[in-house]
């Protein structure tokens, strides 16, 4: 689903101003405790997965577009 460019952008800087917001928080990690860490790396990873589709359905438009 295609949505206005407005829509499109807006949803980029919610996605990208949340992974800034985290980080933001972060206080220094407890480098050995294995629970605190995976917890930051999967906190992460689920934010750039937010970033990443925020885009991707630009690149799909875009692709469209070209081939038209």
């Amino acid at each position: 689903m295609t949505h206005p460019t407005p829509v499109r952008e807006a949803a980029r800087v919610v996605a990208i101003e949340a992974a800034r917001a985290y980080v933001a928080t972060i206080r220094p990690i407890d480098l050995t405790n294995p629970g605190v860490l995976v917890g930051h790396l999967m906190a992460a990873e689920t934010l750039l997965m937010d970033i990443v589709a925020t885009h991707a359905e630009t690149a799909e438009t875009a692709e469209t577009e070209g081939a038209a």
